[in-house]
């Protein structure tokens, strides 16, 4: 039997059918169905674009097409539709991220004319918890940042920016959107840190967060402090946070050679479902 497929740019009335795919896997689909729900699908305010690929008129898969090119519940053949797609509109992003069998097919169809990347992370283990930390204390100075402590938190967040991905946020349009970002965070409450003598020691964020699951994302430890058990104990504080103001069910990811901190997350409770995978431009 022949099946009718098709890919188009999502339009806002196509809300209800996109949100119920994102919903379909709420962990995995934390980032993109975050952005959904406050921006719609206007794509001016979405920042990109949503495809959609249907199959027997039913919407299946989709790809959201902005400062990162993201697969959603794609299949094979969305993911050729996707690619196809991506290559004659040619690379806009800074990276393609997404659950890893999908972005890898992606990229292994894109890289032929996309390539080279600057960094490819092929595995990185997706972790998820939906209770506190039963081992670990919580660090009691950790705390939210405050509006009036960006000058504080700003250089501990780039530090870790560029530690984590190899260039810094302020190249470019000096950093203006990565500032931008980091105050929406802090203004938002989803912005955490000890903070000693006007010095950040440990930080992290929740990033994206939607009603039944959040991402904790930008971990970093000043690093004159690596090796006190401080990612732990600020980590089970920050889930602590998470878990009673933002979501149900907190995850992050994290790449595979990063032994301490997988193990550290895994001591605070956090377990391995799933991988992601990043390519980096």
């Amino acid at each position: 039997m022949l099946t009718q497929t098709t890919t188009r740019v999502l339009e806002p009335s196509d809300l209800g059918a996109a949100l119920a795919v994102l919903e379909s896997e709420p962990v995995a689909n934390a980032f993109v169905t975050s952005r959904v729900q406050v921006a719609g699908l206007d794509p001016w305010r979405l920042g990109g674009e949503m495809w959609g690929w249907y199959a027997d008129g039913r919407l299946r898969s989709l790809c959201y097409s902005g400062a990162n090119l993201v697969p959603v519940c794609a299949t094979p053949e969305a993911v050729r539709a996707f690619a196809d797609r991506a290559r004659r509109a040619g690379r806009r992003c800074s990276s393609i991220v997404g659950p890893a069998e999908p972005t890898a097919e992606l990229w292994r169809l894109l890289e032929p004319s996309w390539g080279p990347a600057r960094d490819v992370r092929a595995h990185q283990p997706l972790m998820v918890t939906d209770r506190p930390a039963a081992d670990v204390e919580p660090d009691p100075q950790v705390r939210r940042v405050r509006k009036d402590e960006m000058d504080v938190i700003m250089p501990a967040c780039v530090a870790m920016f560029t530690e984590e991905v190899g260039i810094s946020p302020m190249a470019g349009d000096g950093g203006l959107l990565y500032q931008a970002r980091v105050a929406e965070l802090v203004g938002a409450g989803r912005s955490f840190a000890r903070i000693e003598d006007g010095k950040v020691v440990f930080k992290a964020e929740i990033g994206a967060a939607t009603s039944r699951a959040c991402q904790i994302q930008g971990v970093w430890v000043a690093p004159e402090f690596r090796g006190r058990g401080l990612s732990e104990t600020g980590m089970a504080a920050v889930l602590r946070y998470a878990l009673a103001d933002v979501a149900p069910a907190v995850s992050l990811y994290v790449n595979d050679y990063n032994t301490p901190a997988r193990a550290a997350y895994r001591r605070v409770g956090f377990r391995e479902v799933g991988a992601f995978m990043s390519v980096l431009f």
